[in-house]
Parts: structure tokens; sequence; C-alpha cells
């Protein structure tokens, strides 16, 4: 656990230790969960993360949209 502090800017540094542990790249998904945020560290890249997974004729800005809303969804479940 870490007690972080923003900058001037309201930027936040994840420290070194958190982000080696979690092998993140340069990305985050940040989640407004009411009381918290969530951040969800990001592949590089996430088309080649999923190359071969599945098929579908939607477009990836489409996939993302729609991943972005469940995740939206999801948490504002977890808040009651």
């Amino acid at each position: 656990m870490s007690i972080l502090e923003l900058d001037s800017k309201g930027r936040l540094t994840l420290p070194k230790e958190i982000r080696e542990s979690l092998d993140m790249g340069k990305k985050v998904l940040i989640i407004n969960a009411g009381d918290h945020l969530k951040i969800i560290p990001l592949p590089s890249n996430p088309v080649q993360t999923l190359h071969g997974a599945f098929s579908t004729k939607k477009s990836f800005k489409g996939l993302r949209r729609q991943a972005e809303l469940t995740g939206e969804e999801e948490a504002k479940k977890e808040r009651g």
C-alpha cells in the first residue's frame, strides 16, 4: 500500500515497484468507482494480445468502447 500525492497538474506517479510488479506498459484504464478509483494496466499492444482469441466484424474502437461501458456498469453495481 502506498500513499501518493498529486502534483500541481493533478498527475500521479506510481512507484516503480508497483509498475514492475504488474509489468505495466504506458497505458492504464481508470474507472471511477464512486468512492475510489480502479486502475487497470493495459497491454502495450492490446490487438496483438487478443489476436486469434475470437473473430468478430466489429472494429477495435467499437469493442474497446463496449468494454469501457461494461467496466463502468460493473463499477456502478459494486457501489450499490
